[in-house]
């Protein structure tokens, strides 16, 4: 008689900030799922997509610190990419099909950098083909592979800078610094287009989101590797996703009153403030033109008790 196999551990509540270092050949999703299940986490979220062919930073957020998901989708964001010239792809990227070729002129360094300008700043990016961005309520990627023929509408993005690191032949390497929404892809396309010649993205690597500029990244296969009860060292507290923001001190009587419902006199000015107790972070607040503290969306386990 064949021996009953063990139950799987049941989820269980975990809280915290998981600084993963995504894989390159799985989705955002995936990594997610394979994190959660390394952790046995009941909830959890990610702060962003990183296609499959890209690398790097993939904030996971577990339990309480998925309410802080949306805060750091919007952060600002650095990439390195490699790009080759000569070839589009239907996806901008060297996980599609080549659909044009073309002879890549004799480029310098120089003929590359003037081409970055009209790409940074406040500008206009129509996002690829093949994003999961809706049309009509059905994502754009699905549509594309359906073969319908189509374009986005153009979408205001901000690219801070970008700086040209290699040039060798038909391989390019740039370091990009930008705002939620930008599609890095669509860049290297803009900038294939710029010098006739066409480009697809071959590598693309997340170096940092804000605040975490200098991350200590964990792969997958340490997370796998490491005792389950060492696993929760990991992770960092959803304060660490905070601190960059404005916030507000709130004594623990005022913390009390908001976690009721009530709103509170407080001498500040107009605006959305992260409410802290002495270190801990109690979750989000506004403060309206009469200089009255709305609670907006609280943490569970109330630091001030």
């Amino acid at each position: 008689m064949k021996g009953r196999r063990s139950p799987r551990p049941a989820w269980q509540p975990v809280d915290g900030l998981l600084l993963l270092d995504k894989p390159r050949g799985i989705s955002s999703n995936q990594a997610l799922q394979r994190a959660r299940h390394l952790f046995r986490a009941a909830k959890a979220g990610h702060t962003g997509s990183l296609d499959p062919l890209a690398t790097g930073l993939l904030p996971i957020c577990f339990g309480e610190a998925t309410k802080i998901a949306g805060l750091l989708l919007g952060s600002r964001k650095a990439y390195r990419v490699e790009a080759r010239l000569g070839v589009t792809t239907d996806t901008e990227d060297a996980d599609g099909e080549a659909v044009l070729e073309r002879p890549v002129p004799a480029l310098s360094k120089a003929d590359v950098e003037t081409r970055l300008p009209p790409l940074t700043g406040t500008i206009l990016q129509r996002p690829p083909a093949y994003s999961a961005l809706k049309r009509d309520g059905v994502p754009a990627y699905r549509r594309a592979r359906a073969g319908e023929d189509f374009e986005l509408e153009p979408r205001q993005v901000e690219v801070h800078g970008i700086q040209l690191l290699r040039l060798d032949g038909e391989l390019l390497e740039l370091e990009v610094e930008c705002g939620s929404g930008t599609y890095i892809r669509s860049l290297v396309r803009d900038l294939g287009e710029a010098l006739g010649c066409g480009a697809h993205v071959t590598a693309l690597r997340r170096l940092w989101v804000e605040p975490f500029r200098a991350p200590v990244m964990h792969t997958l296969e340490s997370l796998a590797a490491a005792d389950p009860a060492e696993r929760p060292t990991f992770l960092l507290p959803l304060e660490s996703g905070l601190r960059h923001l404005p916030g507000l001190s709130v004594d623990a009587e005022r913390a009390v009153r908001l976690r009721q419902g009530q709103r509170v006199p407080l001498d500040a000015p107009p605006g959305e403030y992260i409410l802290w107790v002495g270190d801990r972070a109690m979750g989000r607040g506004r403060v309206d033109a009469e200089s009255v503290l709305h609670p907006d969306r609280l943490f569970n386990s109330p630091p001030e008790a």
